[in-house]
């Protein structure tokens, strides 16, 4: 098991010493999707849903996922994000959002994005589910990382 970067030699969970590795600018960038019924995307258009501006609420949702990254993923470090950008839009009846997370720190931003994407997803659901208990979140997806060890990453056509 010495081969697996989270396990001990005894098989217990660890989080993975960054130490000694080197501080580079980190990016990361993911989206995720909402396929909303007509209904869900007629509040979301028209800003009427009962709650607020669903957009607007879900950006500052993903905002604040991607801070709290390390609380909700047990493994991850905390790390000194120096910007989270979230955007969505609303294309006929699906909600893109797209989360771009940075850092200059020793280990990637790849899990603040993705949960940046998930937790704006979410807030979405959260705020038209009295109208719309149908709606369908995916995929979510890692789209790049640049920096590190491991070089840069881009999802081809993403």
């Amino acid at each position: 098991m010495a081969d697996l970067t989270h396990i001990d030699s005894h098989g217990d969970a660890r989080m993975v010493d960054v130490g000694g590795k080197a501080i580079t600018h980190r990016i990361a960038r993911a989206e995720g999707f909402i396929t909303l019924t007509e209904e869900g995307a007629e509040a979301v258009r028209t800003r009427q849903a009962k709650k607020g501006d669903v957009l607007a609420v879900a950006q500052l949702a993903g905002i604040g996922g991607a801070k709290r990254t390390s609380d909700l993923i047990p493994l991850c470090h905390p790390l000194p994000l120096s910007s989270v950008k979230v955007d969505l839009s609303l294309d006929g009846d699906v909600v893109r959002v797209e989360a771009t997370a940075e850092a200059v720190w020793r280990t990637g931003v790849e899990m603040e994005a993705l949960t940046a994407v998930n937790a704006a997803l979410l807030t979405v659901y959260d705020m038209l589910k009295a109208v719309d208990k149908g709606m369908v979140m995916g995929p979510i997806r890692l789209l790049e990382k640049r920096g590190g060890r491991s070089g840069d990453w881009t999802r081809e056509g993403g």
